[in-house]
């Protein structure tokens, strides 16, 4: 039985796409402590620019950013081979996933280091490990709640734009339910982390300004990111067959019209 599961390529492509899913948002969130320009990283002059009143912006951004357009471009495969249960209970399995990897951080912070490790990156310009090791996975309890609930809710609202476009459109214009859902969910991501992590520390005015600023670089890496989607809807079809794909793509729209209970249907 297991067996004939696991040589199931749809079975098997999901659990390809929850393992990456997963993997991916919880190194997002582990590497999301740094901060770099885009500017410089391009070698460009900043941006400079002024958004609610706020001047001298530039893109100042997270590096988990880096990783996060992946999200949501595997959550749109997803809801077009699996649809939204499917979606919903693989975002669920994330945030659990990160509550825990933040969990293992506080403890690791709170352990007592050995001595001889404490000093062993003084060569490197690193005096105290401890602290450095604090700083970087202590993120503060703030930061962490905002991160998993604009992480939840974004991942909700990508997928009820997703369908609601889908329904209109039916099996055409995957490129406007992708691209608008990203466009919406995005925008509501870049504010909730900044409510709740930042609220009592900038103005609303320097919230709505970053926010801006984050949410301007995600919708221009949704709209470059366009065609990877194509691509990879391409190499499905081509991996379980032009019938298994439509099979699955039909079983994603019936299940948001039904909501029916129990096993998720899938093809193949």
């Amino acid at each position: 039985m297991i067996h004939a599961i696991l040589k199931d390529r749809p079975t098997k492509l999901l659990l390809g796409f929850t393992a990456f899913f997963c993997c991916n948002a919880l190194i997002a969130d582990a590497i999301g402590t740094k901060l770099f320009s885009l500017e410089k990283l391009f070698g460009v002059a900043p941006a400079n620019w002024t958004l609610f009143g706020q001047g001298g912006l530039g893109f100042t951004l997270t590096c988990g950013v880096l990783l996060w357009p992946l999200e949501f471009v595997i959550t749109d495969i997803i809801n077009e081979f699996y649809g939204p249960r499917v979606v919903r209970r693989i975002s669920y399995t994330a945030v659990a996933l990160i509550s825990y990897a933040f969990l293992m951080y506080f403890m690791a912070i709170h352990v007592p280091p050995a001595d001889s490790w404490i000093a062993s990156s003084s060569k490197q310009g690193v005096s105290n490990l401890q602290n450095s090791f604090s700083a970087i996975f202590g993120s503060s309890s703030l930061i962490i709640v905002g991160s998993l609930v604009a992480f939840l809710v974004s991942q909700v609202v990508d997928v009820w734009v997703f369908h609601k476009i889908k329904k209109r459109t039916g099996h055409k214009h995957l490129w406007l339910r992708a691209t608008g859902s990203t466009l919406v969910s995005q925008l509501v991501d870049s504010y909730i982390v900044l409510f709740i992590a930042f609220s009592q520390y900038f103005t609303w005015q320097q919230i709505l300004a970053i926010g801006m600023m984050n949410y301007i670089y995600k919708c221009t890496v949704a709209i470059l990111l366009t065609p990877l989607i194509y691509g990879i809807e391409g190499r499905i079809e081509h991996y379980v067959g032009h019938e298994t794909a439509q099979k699955m793509k039909r079983a994603a729209m019936g299940e948001m019209e039904e909501e029916s209970p129990g096993v998720i249907p899938t093809a193949g």
